[in-house]
């Protein structure tokens, strides 16, 4: 089948779901990435977004993603975009690729264009005609998910998780290509951080590592 990741930035994708990713392609099932923002003067240099782009390319092609796309949509300021406009760019990639699964950042997330990524990728994802993404699944992004209001905001309760147990080392090593994003222990974005996050995802369903999701809606 085919699989679509929406990350709102180049990293999102292998933070949230770079195991499953890479179960997935082992699995002969071909994947498809789509990044919705790029750095913007003053915040980013050419140089950065270069850089980030480069190693997403790089990231992609080390686990076997079938195409990355990429959309010049401000990063930061996702919300100065007119909705519409996120939801037809967004719309005009599912009727290319038609995938049957896709992978969406969760709804409260702390980071705002991860907010509005979950709303355009639902819209776009209406169930209108007779071909739409039959799975969705919310992942989980380390120092944008678990940082949303607790009991003012929904949390993040995972009901699906993926066996990564043989793919933690891939993701871990894809991740380490973005060299720019990889911090120094404890922070979040920290490969130890990586890893603990898999090992209690993975001993929820008693499993060495896991990722988990939360289930949007599935057709059957």
């Amino acid at each position: 089948m085919n699989v679509l990741v929406i990350a709102p930035h180049p990293d999102d994708e292998v933070i949230g779901c770079g195991g499953t990713i890479a179960r997935l392609i082992q699995e002969n099932h071909s994947v498809f990435i789509l990044i919705l923002t790029k750095g913007m003067l003053p915040l980013f240099t050419e140089e950065i977004v270069e850089r980030a782009r480069m190693h997403s390319l790089k990231a992609h092609q080390f686990l076997g993603i079938k195409k990355t796309i990429f959309l010049d949509f401000p990063a930061t300021a996702l919300s100065s975009v007119e909705h519409s406009e996120v939801n037809i760019k967004i719309s005009e990639v599912l009727k290319k690729i038609k995938p049957e699964l896709m992978f969406i950042p969760f709804n409260t997330d702390i980071h705002m264009d991860h907010q509005y990524a979950f709303i355009s990728a639902l819209v776009a994802a209406r169930p209108n005609n007779s071909e739409y993404p039959k799975k969705i699944l919310a992942y989980e992004t380390l120092s944008s998910t678990n940082w949303n209001a607790p009991y003012l905001t929904q949390g993040f309760h995972p009901n699906i998780f993926f066996d990564i147990s043989h793919y933690l080392q891939i993701k871990l090593n894809a991740f380490k290509i973005y060299q720019d994003q990889i911090k120094n222990f404890p922070h979040e974005r920290s490969l130890e951080a990586l890893t603990a996050l898999a090992t209690l995802r993975g001993c929820t369903i008693h499993r060495p590592a896991a990722e988990s999701f939360v289930l949007i809606r599935e057709v059957i």
